[in-house]
């Protein structure tokens, strides 16, 4: 019989920390099928779970979307520049002005005299020659006058001749008083006597010339009134067409220092002549024989042409305006302009042709703009809120002169005549000339045409 196996040691039983009195925690591959068994799954580890790739997924797709955000905001904020090519052709220098039509010559004719019109012979649009009668004033009071100074004439001869006869028996005395002296050897008549006789011959002579002067005095008056009456039918002075008329039969003319208007005639209608006021920066520039051209509402799509005569010396100051009133004779022939229209002119002052032309606003790009945008580069254009436009950069040096302008900005250009990508706006010095008010000459400088003068300069993309 065989003897019995001595007994194993029993395996050392461990409690699992925090539960007491249990049995001993089972093998791994003892736990593995336990929990294959009660269908529970087995812990992985960190780098096979699914939450810290998407996590990292989702920051690197955050990171692309910052570079590229940042990467279009840096090609807008980058200096955008407008540029325009020099070009050559014809300039021409001109001068606004704003006047109205006038008649080369115009006259006012009035009255010298008082008194009621009787007869109004002419109307407005009348053509009239030098001698015609247009008014007729009453006479009656008139030849009244004549009448009185006629009677005037004849009394002042009866005075004449009453003088004369004094004169005669005047003298008739003096020579009897002075035979009697010589005859009585002194004797008689008395020294006094004598003297008495001198003196009245002398009276009388006085008179007798005082009584010719009245006649002269009373021809005068005659002659005065005669005047007035020839003077009461009112003539035109020149041949011309009545443009105002002011008076009707039946109307009391009272001639005072200044005479009442009655009609105003123009001399001829075939020829004008435009008043225009030319501004004092501009008078430099604007000489007698230029050409101009000007228009009026009345014919707003046609221009006529003038030529300056006179350009005044005399300043007219408006509202501390300083302008110089200038003539230009017009010719009128198909009566289509009338006296007193608003005109608009441009006079022609200086002509070029073939010149080196830039843009003004080219001559207005001032050197520190460009300094500054190459600078700050890609800072320039990062800024809060929606970028400035063109439009909203503009001041009121755009309309300024630009012949204080010694320099444009260029960019240089490649074979397909765009700027070159990243290329800086360089400096050339440059003699501006004249200017239209949109392009300037240029007289002297290293500018060559076909280079691209920089206009303007964006520092994002207009929204």
């Amino acid at each position: 019989m065989s003897s019995p196996s001595p007994p194993r040691p029993a395996a050392p039983q461990t409690t699992e920390p925090g539960v007491p009195g249990e049995g001993a925690a089972p093998a791994p591959a003892e736990a593995q099928a336990l929990s294959a068994l009660l269908g529970e799954s087995a812990a992985r580890p960190w780098f096979r779970r699914p939450l810290p790739w998407l996590a990292l997924a989702a920051l690197l797709l955050l990171a692309a979307g910052a570079a590229w955000w940042w990467t279009q905001r840096a090609a807008q904020a980058a200096p955008r520049y407008t540029t325009q090519p020099v070009t050559r052709g014809d300039l021409t220098l001109s001068v606004a002005a704003n006047g109205t039509v006038q008649p080369t010559r115009s006259v006012s004719i009035g009255s010298e005299l008082s008194g009621t019109v009787l007869r109004v012979n002419v109307d407005v649009n009348d053509r009239v020659t030098q001698g015609q009668v247009l008014v007729v004033l009453d006479t009656a009071k008139l030849r009244d006058q004549i009448q009185r100074s006629q009677a005037g004439v004849a009394a002042a001869r009866s005075r004449v001749r009453l003088a004369a006869a004094t004169v005669a028996e005047a003298r008739t005395t003096l020579a009897r008083l002075e035979r009697v002296a010589q005859l009585s050897g002194g004797r008689e008549p008395a020294p006094a006597e004598l003297d008495a006789a001198r003196a009245t011959r002398a009276r009388a002579e006085a008179e007798a010339a005082s009584a010719e002067a009245g006649v002269s005095e009373a021809l005068a008056q005659l002659s005065t009134d005669q005047i007035n009456l020839s003077k009461a039918s009112i003539t035109a002075p020149t041949d011309g067409v009545v443009l105002t008329r002011s008076v009707d039969p039946g109307n009391a003319v009272a001639a005072s220092l200044q005479a009442v208007t009655l009609f105003t005639l123009a001399e001829s209608l075939s020829k004008l002549r435009l008043w225009v006021y030319v501004d004092e920066a501009d008078v430099g520039v604007v000489q007698v024989g230029q050409a101009a051209r000007f228009t009026v509402s009345a014919y707003p799509t046609r221009s006529f042409p003038a030529r300056i005569t006179r350009v005044g010396f005399g300043a007219t100051i408006t509202d501390n305006v300083v302008t110089y009133l200038t003539w230009l004779d017009v010719d009128n022939t198909d009566l289509s302009l009338r006296p007193g229209m608003t005109a608009t002119a441009t006079i022609v002052a200086t002509e070029r042709q073939g010149v080196l032309r830039v843009p003004n606003a080219a001559l207005r790009f001032t050197p520190s703009t460009a300094a500054e945008a190459a600078k700050k580069g890609l800072a320039s254009g990062v800024s809060f809120g929606p970028p400035r436009t063109e439009s909203q950069r503009k001041s009121a040096a755009d309309g300024a002169s630009t012949a204080g302008a010694r320099q444009v900005w260029v960019l240089a250009a490649g074979a397909n005549g765009q700027p070159l990508p990243g290329a800086l706006p360089e400096a050339v010095a440059v003699t501006p000339g004249i200017s239209d008010g949109r392009s300037t000459e240029i007289t002297a400088g290293a500018l060559r045409e076909g280079m691209l003068v920089i206009t303007a300069q964006t520092t994002g993309a207009a929204q």
